[in-house]
């Protein structure tokens, strides 16, 4: 327990910019922090929908609400997911050869093509946020992040990591990837009981993610953190596609 425990802190001090109360690290326990990722997930989306609540309920004007729903899953975790989204759309549409691709990855500076990128996917998420939007699917978001994280931790889990990914001392293969894929499966099934199609919003979410490393993965050799979060920034962008189109 007290592995699961210093798991959780570590996943929510790495991942989320909400202070967290009690600051633990042991890096024996990667495996139990990933495994915990859905889970802040989850609370994540909570709050991301009570945003959504609270707007709906002082009636905020459509773009108020749209910026405000566009950039709260981002500001929620301390851009750390966008900017490996930034850094992948760096490398990737830098179209150098591998190796060249990977030192780009782990290049600080920002370049012209995550700059773009930046631009679009924000525009795309306004555009979708900008849509009408019935309060209740707002339940889905918990489901959805979760579904994302789940996805991209088995990811991490299970694929063999870059050279110079801060994951390589970590165990991995298939067996430690099933709980994350368990976890997937269980945001996807809860779906079912969202009012509508609300299932559409994690499923869209999952799947998004698991292609999304997929490319990315044999576009650069293996898995990284920054891989896990350009990931989970597209398919919060499509669960949300889903939820409102």
């Amino acid at each position: 327990m007290k592995k699961w425990l210093t798991g959780f802190s570590m996943c929510w001090g790495m991942f989320c910019a909400i202070p967290n109360p009690v600051r633990r690290w042991d890096e024996g326990c990667y495996r139990q922090m990933l495994l915990c990722l859905p889970f802040l997930g989850g609370m994540l989306g909570l709050i991301w929908a009570g945003i959504g609540f609270l707007l709906v309920r002082i009636s905020a004007p459509g773009p108020i609400f749209a910026l405000c729903m566009t950039a709260a899953p981002w500001c929620l975790t301390g851009f750390i997911h966008l900017d490996g989204f930034m850094d992948c759309s760096d490398a990737v549409l830098s179209r150098r050869d591998r190796a060249r691709r990977i030192e780009i990855l782990k290049d600080p500076h920002v370049g012209s093509f995550a700059v773009i990128c930046l631009v679009l996917l924000a525009l795309t998420g306004y555009s979708v946020w900008s849509c009408p939007v019935e309060s209740g699917k707002l339940w889905a978001l918990p489901l959805l992040c979760a579904a994302a994280r789940g996805a991209s931790a088995a990811a991490v889990l299970g694929f063999a990591p870059l050279e110079s990914s801060g994951y390589k001392s970590m165990e991995h293969g298939a067996a430690p990837a099933i709980g994350a894929l368990t976890l997937v499966a269980a945001a996807v099934a809860l779906g079912v009981w969202l009012p509508g199609q609300g299932i559409l919003a994690p499923l869209s979410a999952a799947v998004t993610a698991g292609v999304v490393i997929l490319l990315l993965r044999r576009n650069l050799g293996g898995m990284s953190g920054d891989i896990s979060g350009a990931a989970i920034t597209l398919a919060e962008l499509a669960g949300s596609a889903a939820l409102l189109l």
